[in-house]
């Protein structure tokens, strides 16, 4: 195996951009207005499609920003294509640093995959390079820079790939909603801070107030998570204190708005493409049936509300049979604010906003802490010390200062809604729900297991993988070419992760054997654990959490699967 340039990959960068117009693709209600700040982004599609990365001034809510732009849009271009046809992507980067793209979910070769120092050297400063694959799957995905932090900065975009096969859940129209999160505060300073001070953003700590009302922890409970040097309301790393949490690149006060007639089957392909910003997203008034997930089609589930992380997909179909508006709220998990849209008979209408909701506080839980499950039932958490979240027996994991602690009883939570949402008292989509709507393509059983630690130091704001970040790793994750292998995520952190394996899919370990469901992307909740089958494919793949500071920060690994094509066994 080839040397892997480690400093070149964590340096580098992800872009992606626009070519032609969309045409018969797309039927008149679903194409976008020509590019600029007012209504979607721009649409290309086609065979040969040009696309230019640049620095560019943003309005958001009223307020003028820096971006970097893909054809000079927030979100770049939504790329259309067809399954079943070759595309040729020419990316220009004509900022003053190597950019790159890679084309999340879509399965390519991996000298196309876009991740700078591995599978290619990036684009350089001034030039072009021209990605070129045949497109074998149809569905919801999405393209960013893998490059530094330009993905904070706005390098990313959709794509939407027409299936060659019916549509299994038609819809009378058709939009992207792209979820992010925009800072007026650079991202390297943004992570900067973070360096300095992890909690740097939350201006939501417990205070004496929330203790006499009763609305945050008691204080024996509060001393005891000092003690263990952890915060409960440690939610998110960067909240909308630093954030402004945007919809198809419009802030809340823009409202973006998509039209329907009543009695319209309308699908909306959520995307979230927020850097650090997990989100939760409701329609009050209306129900969403999710007919598929990272792209796959799954029998159809009728929610109220789902959580979606950072580079997860979610298609819903709504029904609004009424001649009135709903508002579409992506609220950020830690309630630090939200993402608003409409949806509307009429431009120009609007619905009642809902408020905030009250912010979570983490718990035992998700400290691998089942209090349910434990061999001292009922000890409270002021009984309890560090020394319960190191265990000496931590096979695989390096201990030192990246690893902060250890889940001593890290348990499946798949069954579960996510942080801040298990009381909402309506019906929330959890990963046990989801069932693939096609046959597995592989169900052979796994040869072999492997538990990866997801690792990290919140004082430190230092992130990895069993106890390494990505700097200090000596050598990949090794398979073999066809291999059927079990991996286990093990969250040994108190924050959620979003975990991403380019080049495949996998096969959450939950459902209907023959009929998982189909990831490339998983939450693992704080405290929890996830387990997913994959068939390894030849290359060198990327592997790592979507959170964009973790990832910056060492949470980042690599598949390596050989023989490569064309190399002797």
């Amino acid at each position: 195996m080839r040397k892997l340039d480690r400093r070149r990959l964590l340096q580098s960068a992800v872009a992606l951009g626009g070519g032609l117009a969309a045409g018969a693709l797309l039927p008149v209600w679903a194409q976008a207005a020509p590019g600029g700040q007012s209504g979607e982004p721009p649409v290309v599609s086609g065979t040969d499609i040009a696309l230019t990365i640049d620095h560019a001034s943003w309005r958001v809510d009223g307020r003028v920003g820096h971006a970097v732009t893909v054809n000079g849009s927030l979100p770049g271009p939504i790329i259309r294509l067809k399954e079943g046809q070759t595309v040729r992507l020419s990316v220009t980067n004509n900022l003053a640093e190597t950019a790159s793209i890679h084309w999340h979910g879509i399965l390519l070769p991996f000298q196309m995959d876009g991740v700078p120092g591995l599978t290619f050297p990036g684009i350089a400063a001034g030039e072009t390079f021209t990605y070129e694959f045949p497109i074998k799957q149809s569905g919801t995905f999405w393209y960013h820079s893998h490059s530094g932090l330009q993905e904070q900065e706005g390098l990313y975009g959709s794509i939407v790939i027409e299936p060659m096969a019916p549509e299994p859940a038609p819809a009378d129209r058709d939009y992207v909603v792209m979820l992010s999160d925009y800072s007026f505060i650079h991202a390297h300073k943004i992570f900067e801070k973070l360096k300095q001070q992890s909690g740097v953003f939350n201006y939501q700590r417990q205070t004496i107030a929330g203790l006499l009302a009763g609305r945050d922890q008691p204080l024996k409970d509060r001393i005891a998570w000092a003690k263990m040097r952890m915060d409960p309301t440690d939610i998110s790393d960067v909240t909308g204190a630093a954030y402004t949490f945007l919809i198809n690149g419009h802030g809340p006060d823009d409202n973006w708005t998509a039209l329907f007639k009543p009695g319209e089957r309308v699908k909306l392909r959520f995307i979230n493409a927020g850097a650090q910003s997990v989100f939760d997203v409701r329609i009050p008034g209306l129900k969403m049936t999710v007919v598929a997930a990272d792209g796959q089609n799954v029998q159809p589930v009728e929610v109220d509300e789902f959580q979606i992380g950072n580079a997860e997909t979610f298609d819903v179909i709504v029904q609004p049979t009424e001649d009135k508006a709903f508002t579409l709220v992506a609220e950020s998990v830690d309630r630090s604010g939200m993402g608003r849209a409409t949806l509307a008979p009429r431009p120009g209408m609007t619905a009642p906003v809902p408020a905030l909701r009250r912010r979570p506080l983490a718990t035992m839980k998700d400290m691998g802490m089942d209090m349910s499950s434990m061999a001292m039932p009922g000890m409270p958490p002021h009984q309890m010390d560090m020394s319960m979240l190191n265990p000496a027996n931590a096979p695989g994991v390096k201990l030192g200062p990246g690893v902060q602690m250890l889940a001593p009883m890290p348990m499946d939570r798949t069954g579960e809604p996510g942080q801040g949402l298990a009381d909402v008292g309506h019906k929330v989509l959890v990963y046990r729900d989801l069932v693939a709507l096609d046959p597995n393509p592989d169900v052979r059983t796994p040869t072999r297991a492997l538990d990866i630690h997801l690792t990290g130091n919140m004082d430190r704001f230092m992130w990895g993988f069993d106890g390494e970040k990505f700097s200090e790793t000596t050598k990949p994750y090794s398979f073999e070419k066809g291999e059927r292998v079990r991996v286990t995520l093990v969250n040994d952190t108190m924050m959620a992760h979003p975990i991403h394996l380019h080049g495949h899919f996998f096969e959450l370990v939950t459902g209907p054997a023959g009929h998982r469901p189909r990831k490339h992307t998983v939450m693992v909740l704080p405290g929890g654990k996830v387990s997913w089958d994959f068939t390894a494919e030849p290359g060198d793949w990327a592997f790592h959490c979507h959170m964009l500071y973790h990832m910056h920060a060492g949470m980042f690994q690599v598949f390596a699967v050989r023989p490569l094509e064309g190399a002797a066994a």
